[in-house]
């Protein structure tokens, strides 16, 4: 019955914090790299939690993304330290991250078969400039800017199944994070998991495993591809 796949894309399809941590080195700020990558992310979910809670409109993620990177600079002491064009540089990080490697063939493969889509956060103009960078091979930009909120409101995954034209039960929603999957099928999607187990470094704590009795459990992209077209 599914027709389609919807993926979360940070941390699930690319590597954001060695991919963040590159960009950090390229600028040549005194930091550790991955240290100044995780605090820069820390600042994702509280942020967005600002719109989710109505206490803000939406707003891009590349924008929430330029504040974050204010606000950690100042953590590192490092305000002064870059101009507002290198600020803006730096803040491309993020339409620059690596493919795990699995995904853009494990991507390959499903699109034969389905139809394939992002559900993330990020802007249709980042995840489009992403797609481009990793040669990601997705038909259809979904995900935050469409339904004008964050994950896991319910109101992105519906939006994103809604501009498929498909009920929720024929799209199944792709992710590395437990917590993502259980919003998705709490709308009516079918889910998929694996794991990415250095996400957040080799001290990774959470999403180890599935959680859950997912519709589908796999070791990577690759191995969801072969589950999906037996």
């Amino acid at each position: 019955m599914v027709k389609a796949l919807i993926f979360d894309v940070f941390g699930t399809v690319v590597d954001w914090r060695n991919g963040v941590a590159n960009a950090v080195r390229e600028a040549g700020l005194p930091v550790d790299p991955l240290a100044f990558a995780d605090a820069w992310r820390g600042k994702y979910q509280p942020k967005m939690q600002e719109v989710r809670s109505g206490n803000r409109p939406y707003v891009a993620l590349d924008n929430l993304h330029l504040e974050n990177l204010e606000a950690t600079l100042a953590d590192f002491g490092l305000q002064k330290d870059l101009s507002a064009a290198q600020k803006a540089n730096l803040n491309r990080a993020w339409e620059k991250l690596p493919p795990w490697p699995d995904s853009v063939l494990g991507l390959t493969t499903l699109k034969r078969h389905f139809t394939l889509g992002t559900c993330s956060n990020g802007s249709v103009s980042l995840m489009t400039n992403l797609a481009k960078f990793g040669s990601l091979p997705w038909d259809h930009i979904l995900g935050a800017e469409i339904a004008q909120g964050y994950k896991p409101d319910p109101k992105v995954y519906l939006a994103s199944a809604a501009a498929l034209d498909l009920p929720p039960d024929q799209v199944m929603m792709v992710a590395a994070h437990n917590g993502d999957l259980a919003a998705a099928r709490a709308t009516g999607l079918k889910t998929a998991f694996f794991p990415r187990p250095v996400e957040y470094g080799p001290g990774q704590k959470g999403d180890l495993k599935a959680e859950s009795n997912w519709d589908v459990v796999a070791n990577d992209l690759v191995d969801l591809a072969q589950i999906m077209v037996r």
